[in-house]
């Protein structure tokens, strides 16, 4: 047993003099956050390519330039952040969920990475925007899933006498990554070095897939997302002139990603009303048909404040044009959630006629 371990412990000292700098995490299982923090990591210019030491040596985890998610200590300043510690209980900013090592490394280099996406310095405020809403929107489900944390609170389901209708627990980026681990019963070289490679290359699919979504998400905040805003902004001010209670949103020119950006300023507003349709084009010509949809109750809900009236659902065209009294439907969902009109008049007249029903 010492002799595989001085091997191995040889081995990874031959590795690190082939690079001045590294990337020290755990070997053994590995789970989403490790996966994410060694692939954010890996974005910026210092650890682009930096070697990965996978180990639990803490002699070899000494010799890297920073390690996470292993060796108990978190200390930003000399580049360790593990989270495993009895004490540890630290989390986002204005964030209640307690961080992994993925959220740890995300609240001290997330800022840098988006910076270096938007070509501007950290302290810009979209920055500051951007950090904010990748964590809620991405890190922070990583960060609750390896601590353990549940999306609702346990007791209140239950109380509540509330039951799963279907399993959605394989769905997770965290479940994706544990199906890429080696199985019990997998074989393994003999060899321990080569095993070691083994599992590393598992590892690195399981970075890069984690990274790849991280990606995904950062790239819509900061193309989509965030060039919206000024878009709804905008939209939101002119809100009375369509519809004098101001529960009408209209976007003239296209439609964009609006829900965050609305919720946020209703909460900036208050007092002020909600929003209960949008119209939009469904595209960017003068003859496109217009869609009017209900705004749920909330970012993540199927339920809308105002679902279009009940006898319209599952109607289209002549026929809805009928039960409406208004030319030119195209269709209402059978849920009620979103319809259509062949021209912006026709789609503003189905929000003013159901906002009165």
């Amino acid at each position: 047993m010492l002799r595989t371990s001085l091997k191995m412990a040889d081995h990874a000292a031959k590795k690190l003099k082939t690079s001045h700098i590294s990337i020290g995490t755990h070997n053994g299982h590995f789970h989403a956050d490790e996966a994410l923090a060694v692939y954010m990591l890996r974005l910026l210019p210092t650890y682009t390519s930096a070697e990965l030491i996978r180990t639990r040596d803490l002699a070899l985890l000494e010799t890297c330039q920073i390690v996470v998610d292993v060796g108990g200590i978190y200390d930003a300043s000399i580049n360790r952040y593990d989270h495993h510690q009895r004490t540890f209980d630290t989390v986002f900013p204005g964030r209640p969920t307690k961080l992994s090592s993925a959220g740890l490394v995300y609240m001290h280099f997330g800022k840098q990475i988006i910076a270096q996406q938007l070509g501007k310095s950290e302290d810009a405020q979209e920055v500051e925007v951007i950090w904010n809403k990748v964590y809620e929107n991405f890190i922070e489900a990583v960060d609750a899933n390896d601590n353990g944390i549940s999306v609702y609170d346990p007791k209140g389901i239950a109380a509540a006498g509330l039951e799963k209708r279907f399993r959605d627990g394989g769905n997770s980026l965290g479940a994706m990554v544990s199906r890429l681990n080696p199985n019990w019963n997998d074989s393994s070289p003999s060899d321990p070095i080569e095993a070691q490679g083994a599992e590393d290359a598992k590892f690195e699919v399981a970075s890069t897939r984690m990274g790849e979504e991280f990606l995904r998400d950062l790239e819509y905040f900061t193309k989509a997302w965030l060039p919206a805003r000024a878009i709804v902004h905008t939209a939101y001010a002119k809100r009375f002139e369509y519809d004098s209670s101001g529960r009408t949103l209209v976007f003239a020119g296209q439609s964009v990603p609006w829900k965050d950006h609305l919720y946020d300023l209703e909460s900036q507003s208050k007092g002020a009303g909600e929003v209960v349709y949008v119209l939009y084009p469904e595209r960017q010509t003068s003859d496109s048909k217009w869609r009017i949809q209900a705004v749920p109750v909330n970012k993540d809900s199927f339920e809308s404040r105002k679902p279009l009236p009940e006898a319209w659902r599952g109607v289209r065209d002549d026929k809805l044009d009928e039960v409406t009294g208004i030319p030119g439907g195209v269709f209402v969902h059978a849920a009620g959630f979103i319809g259509g009109n062949n021209t912006f008049d026709g789609a503003l007249s189905m929000a003013k006629k159901a906002l009165e029903l």
